[in-house]
């Protein structure tokens, strides 16, 4: 655990991100950092990259610590809060944004590459809102990432399209199943957004193309879908609920 800035005790506002250290969710712990949040940025393996994340957070002003944890695991993932819950003094929103991503043909698709985003995106989410659900402050929010290409059925897809369903599925359900505690629990389903996970892999044609999709012409950025994490985490957003938002660009 790397530790900067830290208030144990603290009256502020916590948030947990998973997948802290890169794209959508090293940007949301930045944005929420901005709104007053103390943010624990979760990483799998990258501890320089998720070192970063809090560097920034912390000469913005704010407070953060990074702390490793896979987060198909569920003794990490408890651990994981344990850590946000003693340096910080509990827990009061959550942001999934943890996942991986392997593309090719249903037919053509290695099944080795179907287990490890089963156990990441599907698995892991469900570690994750586990701890979420015991753990979440009275006036918390739970937000997991889906993603339009459950809209777009986009060929190749067809794999990680499938964990993204899981999660919308598990999603609407935990929202219902925290009745009268005063969570939200939401989903944010990002399009085409310019992230190393997007880009990998892809030629400058096909980036091109998927670019000049949506009605706005253009991919969308990180910053994009923080803003929509921040809106749902905060007080603006309370009154959404057991909701799926699809943050695109109006390309599904």
């Amino acid at each position: 655990m790397t530790e900067h800035s830290s208030t144990p005790g603290t009256s502020r506002r916590v948030a947990v991100v998973t997948g802290g250290s890169r794209g959508i969710g090293r940007e949301t712990a930045e944005r929420l950092a901005a709104d007053g949040y103390a943010v624990v940025v979760n990483y799998a393996g990258n501890e320089a990259e998720a070192d970063k994340t809090v560097g920034a957070v912390t000469e913005a002003g704010g407070e953060a610590i990074a702390v490793r944890a896979d987060v198909a695991d569920e003794t990490e993932v408890a651990a994981l809060f344990d850590a946000a819950e003693s340096t910080y003094g509990g827990v009061d929103v959550v942001v999934h944004a943890a996942g991986v991503m392997a593309l090719a043909p249903l037919v053509d698709l290695d099944l080795d590459a179907l287990d490890r985003m089963h156990r990441t995106n599907i698995r892991g989410t469900f570690v994750v809102d586990q701890q979420a659900a015991r753990r979440l402050r009275a006036g918390g929010a739970l937000i997991n990432f889906s993603s339009s290409v459950l809209a777009l059925a986009i060929p190749g897809y067809s794999a990680y399209a499938a964990t993204k369903g899981a999660v919308e599925a598990m999603t609407l359900i935990v929202a219902r199943e925290l009745r009268g505690r005063d969570v939200t629990v939401n989903a944010v389903a990002p399009g085409p957004t310019a992230t190393a996970l997007f880009l990998d892999g892809k030629d400058e044609e096909t980036i091109a193309r998927m670019a000049a999709q949506p009605p706005l012409e253009r991919l969308g950025t990180p910053r994009d879908i923080a803003e929509v994490v921040s809106f749902l985490a905060g007080p603006a957003g309370r009154w959404v609920n057991g909701q799926v938002l699809r943050a695109n660009g109006g390309i599904a």
